[in-house]
């Protein structure tokens, strides 16, 4: 079983091996959402399926989000009614991946473990890797799948909201790391929300910093001194990811539970539900 990272090499043994493997490419374009399913369209790994961040991994319909901000969890419910109609079975390995930085297929990632699935991986590398050695490639839809006997379990990781943040705030409970790039945390720009800066006491480590020039994630030893380092003497267990709408916040939960610091917590409503929530403090640096 694969639950964090899975190498090009090692997906293609378990393609070749038989195993019941399903693989999601969850490309997507935030300043253009409809050119996520279009790259798909035009290349993707074969028989992969298209995972949309706004169709089938948010929701923006109140009666069915369980948080606020830019995208919305869906209910598990929900979601796991989407991953039995795509042919996830309670046995699947799935494998997710993006030719954007493994940003987006982290969320894919997150919510399957949220509902309980522990057999999911990131692909380390994304398409460039699969690409890189040949790997076999297709080109517009993939036919769909039976549907899959996929069971909601408890969940495996840990979901905070606006309340229990504010409620922590500066109390030495919690430890928010917010995954934007600098100049968005420091307020100097904000090109999504209404309001630019961060949760007052937000430390900052931009989600791309866990990726080495070649597009792969560091070694477990690096992201483990790179995370100590900015965390000091806090403990690891305290720390709550978050960013601008719950999604670039994830490949920081991966990196430290990929460098044996544990599996932490998101605040999936992020900066956007926080800065649009009236009476919450916001900060520049």
């Amino acid at each position: 079983m694969y639950t964090t990272l899975i190498s090009v090499a090692q997906l293609q043994a378990l393609q070749t091996s038989g195993a019941a493997v399903a693989v999601f490419d969850c490309t997507f374009d935030l300043m253009n959402p409809p050119a996520g399913h279009a790259q798909f369209a035009e290349q993707h790994i074969a028989g992969a399926q298209h995972a949309d961040l706004d169709k089938h991994l948010a929701t923006h319909d109140p009666a069915l989000r369980v948080n606020g901000g830019r995208h919305p969890l869906p209910q598990r419910e929900v979601f796991a009614a989407w991953l039995q109609s795509v042919g996830v079975n309670h046995d699947t390995q799935v494998v997710v991946y993006d030719r954007n930085g493994m940003n987006y297929c982290g969320r894919l990632w997150w919510m399957l473990k949220w509902c309980g699935h522990e057999a999911v991986a990131v692909l380390d590398g994304g398409l460039q890797a699969w690409v890189a050695v040949g790997g076999a490639l297709a080109s517009g839809e993939e036919a769909a799948r039976a549907p899959g006997n996929f069971v909601l379990r408890e969940p495996l990781v840990k979901l905070v909201n606006t309340a229990t943040v504010s409620a922590h705030l500066n109390n030495g409970k919690q430890t928010l790391i917010d995954a934007r790039g600098a100049p968005r945390y420091r307020g100097e720009v904000e090109p999504l929300d209404p309001v630019a800066g961060h949760i007052p006491g937000a430390l900052n480590r931009p989600f791309n910093t866990n990726l080495n020039a070649e597009g792969f994630f560091k070694s477990a030893d690096e992201l483990r001194a790179e995370f100590v380092a900015l965390l000091g003497d806090t403990q690891p267990e305290t720390v709550v990811h978050h960013c601008g709408s719950g999604v670039s916040a994830v490949p920081n939960v991966l990196a430290m539970e990929v460098a044996g610091l544990g599996r932490t917590a998101l605040y999936a409503g992020s900066w956007s539900e926080w800065c649009n929530t009236p009476g919450l403090p916001c900060e520049k640096s």
